[in-house]
């Protein structure tokens, strides 16, 4: 395999594990700040293109209530803003790419485009905006007091999003808008800053973004789920997707994304997808496996129901455990990746789908045994799906300590990691350095002024 591999680290906005370990509940977590910075700097030093933080308003209902067991376990209880955290992070680190997720269904285009922007600026261009719907919307819906907006709703509604977000940070200013002259007193030239008018389905503007543009313009685009309509957004505008799934499926929707990218004129290369990877490491085979055992003992199928609940909305113990996900119960419109997954000619019984939330959650199968046995099988996995690197899930205890002091050395001792991450922005570290910007083939690149003026000759 001769393709540098990307490496980005997962964190969700929460609780280490450490505070179930005896004598290390008082350690620093997910409300301290110096946690956080400790982690983008271990990140930074590791050599890892990007960390990545998780977030969502949510939090795992049925019928319209909390899970109690969501609140005693920590099923999504111990959460933070990420968003809060970036420009401390940014000031911490000075290579490490920073991405968050902001739901298209919790904040306006106007206010993520503010933010992003003023981050990256912070950042000097190193910032990714993880595009997705939401999860756990039933909860998120009922914490915002609005109606659970159907699946491809939401979907419709995410492409309208970021179409108003794309005008926001391309439109608005010409590359050359910004003079800052002290002899005349001129700071922009307002011939070269336009209003945005857009009248979509779901949002509305006419308007500028005042902050002027930062190193990317638009930050590096991300977006996570698999289902159908999750694909055709990352084809249309993401330029990383996370995906998660065994390894059939896997090669089977990073094959569609690329099918669907090229086909938009985008090319085949155009996103970048990354697959979870989880390590399990220990000094042989036996006691990973034993590890990882006893790991999976420690969790009740209780405790992976609500897990599963958190995803789709679905309450699997109410069901027939030895029979396959009942078609009626498959319609949600909460979560569809992690309910798409269970369903064919070949579904699992309800009782497996548990199993597997019990042993791997929502991430697939751990890459398991020596540090040498979880590369190469993370190195077959690569081949398989044609994937271009990993979102690398935390240790047991919640931390990347295993994978900082063992994995990443032998990565780069085979030559799958790159030396140095090229140029200074995001963009540059997946893409190369010199790839600041959107490229022209990115339907972002058609609201720049030049390309408007352009299109009306």
């Amino acid at each position: 395999m001769t393709k540098k591999l990307a490496i980005g680290m997962f964190q969700n906005g929460r609780a280490r594990g450490t505070w179930r370990m005896p004598g290390r509940a008082d350690e620093p977590n997910f409300t301290d700040l110096e946690y956080w910075v400790d982690l983008a700097r271990r990140c930074e030093a590791a050599g890892a293109d990007f960390l990545f933080l998780a977030d969502s308003y949510g939090y795992p209902t049925l019928d319209g209530a909390v899970i109690p067991t969501a609140i005693e376990r920590d099923v999504q209880f111990s959460t933070v803003d990420s968003q809060m955290l970036m420009s401390a992070l940014a000031a911490a680190t000075s290579t490490l790419g920073l991405v968050t997720t902001v739901s298209t269904m919790a904040e306006k285009p106007p206010i993520v485009a503010r933010q992003y922007r003023s981050l990256d600026h912070f950042s000097k261009g190193r910032m990714g905006w993880n595009v997705v719907t939401g999860s756990a919307q039933a909860g998120s819906a009922l914490l915002f007091g609005e109606p659970l907006m159907p699946h491809d709703d939401r979907y419709a509604l995410a492409d309208d999003h970021v179409q108003l977000s794309l005008k926001l940070w391309e439109g608005c200013w010409a590359d050359d808008a910004l003079v800052k002259d002290a002899d005349t007193g001129i700071w922009a030239d307002p011939g070269k800053v336009q209003e945005v008018v857009h009248d979509g389905p779901y949002f509305s503007s006419r308007g500028v973004l005042v902050t002027p543009p930062s190193p990317q313009v638009t930050p590096t685009l991300f977006q996570a789920g698999a289902s159908s309509a999750g694909r055709e957004l990352a084809a249309t505008y993401a330029e990383a997707v996370f995906l998660a799934a065994e390894s059939k499926a896997l090669a089977e929707q990073i094959s569609d994304i690329r099918r669907r990218a090229e086909e938009k004129g985008r090319g085949r290369d155009a996103v970048k997808c990354l697959i979870a990877g989880t390590f399990r490491i220990a000094d042989t085979e036996e006691e990973a496996r034993r590890a990882h055992a006893e790991q999976i003992a420690g969790i009740s199928l209780e405790f992976a129901a609500t897990t599963y609940a958190y995803f789709t909305g679905i309450d699997l113990l109410s069901l027939d455990l030895d029979k396959p996900m009942p078609a009626a119960a498959a319609n949600t419109d909460n979560g569809r990746t992690n309910v798409e997954r269970f369903l064919g000619p070949d579904a699992p019984t309800v009782r497996e789908i548990i199993e597997e939330f019990r042993a791997n959650g929502v991430m697939g199968k751990p890459f398991l045994g020596t540090v040498e046995q979880a590369v190469d099988q993370a190195v077959a996995l690569i081949e398989e799906t044609d994937a271009d690197g990993f979102l690398v899930q935390p240790d047991p205890d919640g931390g990347h300590d295993i994978f900082f002091d063992k994995v990443m050395p032998e990565l780069r001792r085979r030559g799958l990691i790159k030396d140095e991450l090229p140029g200074t922005t995001l963009r540059e570290h997946l893409f190369g350095e010199g790839c600041v910007r959107l490229p022209d083939t990115h339907p972002g690149a058609a609201f720049r002024q030049s390309a408007m003026a352009a299109a009306a000759r």
